[in-house]
């Protein structure tokens, strides 16, 4: 049994403050001058409580590159920034593209204790695109696996995509694309434009990710099963799933925190700390993808956490790797992109970071609303809180931020999973089992 915890007055979902008692790792009651004899008592006042965040799009790096990140770190990660779930991608060492693979990660998670780590399976073996890998034994096996992708890099072949997303549709599975034409973007660097010109820099062209999207949607829609686009980008990547949905195809889209508020100037600097897949775009497209979150034409927003070893990034431009590290800004940046801007509420966030991806995903257990019976996934956050996002805000193994030095708003103070505080007043608990 864990212990009970009674969290006062609280606003729920940005709405009337309420007193929230935890038992049994289940919500017990949910009301005004709550009590009970035994609780650990939490002075939430002035906080926000939302269902805990579900990130539908992880890197952990284990198994094969711990220099990276492991379960365990990105673990600490993911509480840290108030999740209580997160999905891992397949890119590792083996790849994830077998039942034992996904088993061992599922296994790392538990052990962890954090959060609820979900493993991803590969679309194809060893992610090369040639041939699908064990799909149904993924989702047979004790990791029950329902979502798929090959993410790094794109099932680029329209036959097997198809046979991909025929599989998955007898069990409610996903294909989750990472939409980049890999013939469009051999050599790129950077979002192809102006600035890539001024930079001397081998572009990225937009169409090379939209192309993909206005490919897979139809053959989505001809085999009547569910897509998932991952780190949507581009004003174009919106039109696309826009007119999708208005036809009734089974797509969902995501985009990442810092595609909602970065863009390609920074690229002028030569930090790879900006460097990223898809690129940053321009200032059009950011504006482009927060009116698509806003509207509900962008499902979701999903970190693309992507931890890197410093020597990946402490180099020139073009052989540093592409990737962010983002389970510990991803709300902030949210807060700073949509809530402070007045395209999205504290219901809208709760939506698009925790109750939808938890249900694209099919996990059980995750993204359900903040009421008696539920099961305790809890994250309170503190709306006026702020600061600049420093190193010793990152609680995983790498530090290749892009808000370093930045300032930010807000600030995770307690982070809940299965009834077990997993962040305290805004510090890690090393006393959860890990």
């Amino acid at each position: 049994m864990t212990e009970s915890l009674l969290f006062r007055g609280a606003s729920i979902e940005g709405g009337a403050p309420a007193d929230i008692l935890v038992e049994d790792g289940r919500i017990a009651e949910v009301g005004s001058g709550l009590s009970r004899a035994g609780a650990r008592v939490v002075d939430a006042q002035g906080l926000i409580a939302l269902p805990g965040l579900v990130d539908l799009h992880t890197h952990l790096r284990e198994p094969g590159y711990e220099a990276s990140e492991t379960v365990l770190t990105g673990s600490r990660a993911a509480a840290t920034g108030g999740y209580t779930a997160v999905f891992a991608m397949p890119n590792t060492s083996p790849v994830a593209d077998t039942a034992g693979v996904v088993e061992q990660e599922l296994a790392l998670g538990e052990a962890a204790g954090l959060v609820t780590v979900q493993p991803i399976g590969a679309v194809t073996v060893g992610q090369k695109g040639e041939r699908l890998a064990e799909i149904g034994a993924m989702a047979a096996s004790r990791a029950g696996v329902r979502v798929f992708s090959d993410d790094g890099f794109c099932v680029w072949d329209p036959l097997i995509m198809r046979r991909a997303l025929e599989y998955v549709k007898a069990f409610d599975g996903v294909i989750a694309q990472h939409a980049q034409d890999p013939r469009l973007t051999e050599g790129a660097q950077m979002n192809e434009g102006t600035v890539s010109a001024e930079l001397g820099l081998a572009g990225w062209p937009a169409m090379a990710e939209e192309s993909i999207i206005a490919r897979d949607v139809l053959l989505a829609e001809h085999v009547g099963s569910r897509l998932h686009v991952c780190h949507l980008s581009t004003a174009g990547s919106v039109d696309l799933i826009r007119w999708a949905k208005k036809r009734g195809v089974a797509v969902t889209a995501e985009v990442t925190p810092h595609h909602l508020l970065l863009t390609e100037d920074l690229v002028r600097g030569y930090d790879a700390r900006f460097k990223v897949n898809p690129p940053l775009r321009r200032d059009e497209d950011v504006q482009a993808v927060r009116e698509g979150l806003a509207d509900g034409t962008i499902d979701i927003v999903a970190t693309d956490h992507a931890p890197h070893p410093a020597e990946a990034k402490s180099c020139e431009w073009q052989a540093a790797a592409n990737g962010m590290v983002g389970l510990e800004s991803a709300l902030r940046v949210v807060h700073t992109a949509m809530v402070q801007t007045g395209m999205l509420g504290w219901a809208d966030v709760a939506r698009v970071m925790s109750h939808t991806p938890a249900q694209i995903g099919r996990l059980a257990g995750h993204g359900r609303p903040i009421a008696v019976g539920e099961p305790a996934e809890l994250t309170f956050y503190d709306a006026a809180a702020g600061g600049v996002f420093a190193r010793d805000d990152l609680r995983g193994r790498s530090v290749n931020s892009p808000y370093l030095g930045r300032e930010l708003p807000g600030s995770v103070r307690w982070t809940v999973h299965a009834g077990r505080i997993t962040v305290a007043d805004g510090a890690l608990n090393e006393e959860v089992p890990a």
